[in-house]
């Protein structure tokens, strides 16, 4: 009972909260750029996780403590 508690909340954390912004979006008559605000703030998390990721690897291929199988 417990686990199922935990999906039905999980959903509804997504359905009721998360996907509000998404919900307006769709609703909303709104221009090209005011609907895609959101994909571009995930592009732009996405490379800078990316250029965080490959300046770690370099630190670590420098450093010669790479993990090689």
């Amino acid at each position: 009972m417990i686990a199922s508690n935990i999906f039905r909340w999980i959903g509804s954390l997504f359905t009721d909260l998360l996907f509000l912004p998404f919900d307006a979006l769709r609703k909303g008559d709104f221009n090209w750029w005011t609907s895609n605000v959101i994909n571009w703030l995930f592009l732009v998390v996405l490379l800078v996780l990316f250029w965080y990721w490959m300046k770690e690897s370099a630190k670590f291929l420098r450093e010669g403590t790479e993990d090689r199988a």
